[in-house]
């Protein structure tokens, strides 16, 4: 019997704001594919989402007719052979569990639900996946290795160019189009993809595990560490460790950025640095939005940054700062560790970014690439300032 394969989201979404404010769980990045990607490699067929309602027209729920299974899958977990094996497995309305959360279940019709079934299965595997934001630069090392494995195995790399030092050359992989110019690659630490199109300037060096997505640039003499992705059309400069950017981000000047998830249409301006530990060594404490309280990160903890979020030149961010979606951030000091959603200003006077003036900005950004602002992208926008009015001053 023919299935459609769909996403759900968690009520635990809201414990990844900044990032699930503006999409589904499954469409966050995490190594070189975004969940929903990798879902989609492995089971050979596009998949859809099931998540709330303010979402849910930009990430549509394709759903099967009545002689069709909805499979339904945790959008926090990430897939591999024992999981897809378990999940395929499943007949009509069966559901799998781990430690009692549900992994995934199945329907027989149009109906899509999460209300229990008639027969429940354990699953003794292990699993993998995003609940905390800070969760996607900790799982980035091992995603864009399994990634890599899946995006190379049986297919030959571009060639690479003369006028590169490369150590390890076979854990390095560039797409048609892509372009790397008098820089160091080592890959003897981890791979090194470089998606369609993407471009390396000269003098850049670079320790993997790298992912550079399609149409990714990094500036010369850019100083990268794994386990770092650079998401489709975003920029990278000057220094940056262990970090994740969903995509059409920039941070095309020096400054640093480490331990780090930086969302989709956001800029880093000149300058800007990132504080990732604290100055003695403690636990990272991280504003998880959703609890209005902080949460222990572990020793290193950089920038979490939700999508349209810009800074000034010469920004300073504390360790483990937290900015919501479409922040416009500058000035001298520090700024607070968590910046609520259309924040504008500086340590001293935050105030409200205006709905019009935020709109009309994130469009004008999205135009620097050649990229339009969406009606349902406007509404996803408009939905989140609602949603955290009362958080700002």
């Amino acid at each position: 019997m023919e299935r459609q394969y769909i996403l759900f989201d968690t009520p635990e979404r809201e414990l990844l704001y900044p990032f699930t404010h503006t999409r589904p769980i499954a469409a966050c990045r995490v190594g070189i594919l975004t969940i929903q990607e990798k879902w989609e490699h492995w089971l050979g067929t596009g998949v859809s989402h099931f998540t709330v309602p303010h979402l849910q027209e930009k990430f549509p729920l394709h759903r099967g007719d009545e002689v069709m299974m909805n499979v339904l899958i945790n959008g926090h977990l990430m897939p591999d052979e024992e999981l897809v094996a378990a999940i395929t497995a499943l007949g009509p309305d069966e559901e799998l569990y781990k430690d009692n959360h549900l992994v995934a279940k199945v329907i027989q019709g149009r109906e899509v639900h999460l209300l229990p079934a008639a027969n429940r299965k354990n699953y003794t595997g292990p699993v993998v996946g995003i609940f905390r934001p800070w969760d996607i630069f900790l799982q980035n090392d091992r995603a864009i290795r399994e990634d890599f494995v899946l995006l190379t195995k049986g297919r030959t790399s571009a060639p690479l160019p003369e006028g590169c030092q490369v150590s390890h050359p076979e854990n390095v992989f560039l797409e048609p189009g892509a372009a790397v110019y008098c820089s160091i690659l080592n890959a003897a630490t981890g791979p090194i993809y470089i998606g369609r199109n993407a471009l390396i300037m000269e003098g850049c060096a670079i320790r993997g595990p790298l992912a550079m997505g399609e149409g990714a640039v990094l500036k010369m003499g850019a100083k990268v560490y794994g386990a770092t992705t650079l998401g489709p059309y975003s920029i990278g400069g000057g220094e940056i460790k262990n970090s994740v950017f969903f995509g059409y981000s920039n941070k095309s000047h020096d400054g640093y950025v480490g331990d780090a998830v930086i969302g989709e249409w956001c800029n880093l301006g000149g300058n800007t640095t990132c504080s990732n530990v604290k100055n003695n060594a403690g636990v990272v404490k991280v504003w998880v939005e959703a609890k209005q309280g902080t949460e222990p990160a572990g020793q290193k903890c950089g920038v979490m940054m939700g999508d349209y979020s810009r800074t000034g030149i010469n920004t300073m961010l504390n360790t483990g700062t937290v900015v919501g979606v479409s922040c416009n951030i500058f000035g001298a000091g520090f700024p607070p560790t968590f910046l609520p959603s259309f924040s504008w200003g500086h340590q001293v006077g935050m105030t409200g970014y205006r709905l019009p003036e935020a709109l009309r900005d994130a469009a004008a950004w999205m135009g620097f690439k050649g990229r339009q602002l969406e009606e349902a992208d406007r509404r996803i926008l408009e939905a989140v300032f609602r949603e955290t009015n009362t958080q700002r001053p």
